[in-house]
C-alpha cells in the first residue's frame, strides 16, 4: 500500500490500529476518512489543502487531516510512523511460514467492519494465497447473519471479486451456528456449495455437558462441516465468559473420525481451545485450523499466537489445513 497516497495512508493507519486491538471508534474514524478522501476530486483536495479547509469535510478531523497533509506532500505520516515503530514484528516461525490462508474471517456483510474486497486485499498484502469469507448464519441476528438469499448474493460477489483479485482466491464460506439439537443454521444445499464451513456454538453455552456433547458431535458429523470453531466459547478478557462443558474425548474423537479440523482461534479474547484441551486434541490425532476469526483487515495478522501454541503442543504444519493450497483444499468432496 502506498503510504504517500492519502487514502492509502489512512487505511494503513486503520490497519495498524486494528492489528494493535485499538478501539473500534478510532479505527472507523480513519477508514471513514479514507473513503471521504478517495471520493474527493483531486482538484478539490488540492484546493482544500491550500486554503486549510480540509477539516470542514464531514469525517475529517485533526488527526486524519494531518495524515492527509503529510501523505499528499510525499511523506510517510508521523501517525503511521509511530504505529509502525510500536508494532512488534517477530521472525515467522516454521508454522507461520507454512500457512497459506485463513479459514475464518468476517466482513461487513455480518458483524465485520470492512467489505469483502478490503478483507481480501489485506489478506493478499500480508502474503496469503487465499482467504475464506465466513460471515455468520441467520440465527445470529445480533451479528446480522446471512439469510439464504443474502448468502447467495454474497456467492455472486465473491465470484466477481475472484475474477479481479487473482492470484488471491476468496473461498466461499460461512460460520454456521450449531443449533441446540446439533443441526446447522443454513440450508444444506447451500452449505454443500461452499468451500469452507466453520461450525460454532453461539447460544446456550452453559447447557449441561451431556447435551452439549451430543450437540457438538452431531454437528461435526455433518458432511458439510470442515472446521469446529472456538470450541469452548470462552472469553478471557473484559468481563470474561467461562468455558462450555462437554466431553472433549467424544467431541475430538468425532472430529478425527469425520475429518473436521479443530480451530485454534487466535483472537486475543478467545485463545480457544485452552491449553488442556488443545493438548487432548493434539494427542487425539485431530486436524487443526489456525484462524484469526478476523472482523477487520488488520486482525488478519493475528495468526502468530495460534502458531506458537500449535508448535508448543507438537502439532506439525501437515496437520494444519491452512497450510494447504486452495487447490488442495478444494480437491475432492470436502477436507476428508
Amino acid at each position: 500500500m502506498n503510504v504517500t497516497d492519502p487514502a492509502g495512508a489512512l487505511r494503513q493507519v486503520a490497519f495498524q490500529l486494528e492489528r494493535a486491538g485499538a478501539p473500534t471508534y478510532r479505527v472507523r474514524a480513519f477508514r471513514r476518512a479514507a473513503q471521504v478522501i478517495e471520493e474527493l476530486p483531486e482538484r478539490e483536495l488540492k484546493q482544500r489543502l491550500s486554503d486549510g479547509t480540509l477539516q470542514q469535510l464531514a469525517g475529517i478531523g485533526p488527526s486524519t487531516a494531518e495524515v492527509v497533509i503529510q501523505a499528499h506532500a510525499g511523506r510517510e505520516p508521523a501517525y503511521l510512523t509511530r504505529l509502525l515503530a510500536e508494532a512488534q514484528v517477530a521472525e515467522p516461525t516454521r508454522m507461520r511460514a507454512a500457512l497459506r490462508g485463513d479459514c475464518h474471517a468476517h466482513s461487513d456483510w455480518s458483524d465485520g467492519g470492512s467489505p469483502p474486497r478490503e478483507m481480501a486485499e489485506a489478506a493478499r498484502d500480508i502474503g496469503h494465497e487465499w482467504l475464506a469469507l465466513t460471515d455468520h448464519s441467520p440465527r445470529l441476528s445480533v451479528a446480522n447473519g446471512l439469510t439464504a438469499q443474502r448468502l447467495e448474493d454474497q456467492l455472486e460477489l465473491v465470484a466477481r471479486l475472484n475474477s479481479e483479485l487473482t492470484p488471491l482466491r476468496i473461498l466461499t464460506g460461512i460460520e454456521v451456528d450449531i443449533l441446540e439439537d446439533g443441526t446447522l443454521d443454513q440450508r444444506h444445499d447451500l452449505l454443500a456449495e461452499l468451500d469452507m464451513v466453520v461450525a460454532s456454538v453461539h447460544s446456550k453455552l452453559r447447557m449441561p455437558g451431556q447435551e452439549m456433547t451430543a450437540r457438538m458431535v452431531a454437528a461435526v458429523s455433518s458432511p458439510h462441516v470442515d472446521v469446529l470453531g472456538h470450541c469452548t466459547g470462552r472469553m478471557i478478557r473484559g468481563r470474561g465468559r467461562p468455558e462450555s462443558v462437554f466431553d472433549p474425548e467424544a467431541v475430538f474423537g468425532a472430529c478425527r473420525e469425520h475429518g473436521v479440523a479443530v480451530e485454534i482461534n487466535c483472537r486475543p479474547e478467545r485463545q480457544d481451545p485452552p491449553d488442556s484441551l488443545l493438548a487432548l486434541a493434539a494427542s487425539a490425532g485431530c486436524l487443526f485450523a489456525i484462524d484469526t476469526d478476523a472482523h477487520a483487515p488488520g486482525q488478519l495478522v493475528w495468526l502468530d499466537s495460534g502458531c506458537e501454541r500449535a508448535e508448543r503442543f507438537g502439532i506439525s504444519p501437515e496437520r494444519v489445513i491452512n497450510s494447504r493450497s486452495a487447490a488442495s483444499l478444494l480437491s475432492g468432496s470436502r477436507l476428508r
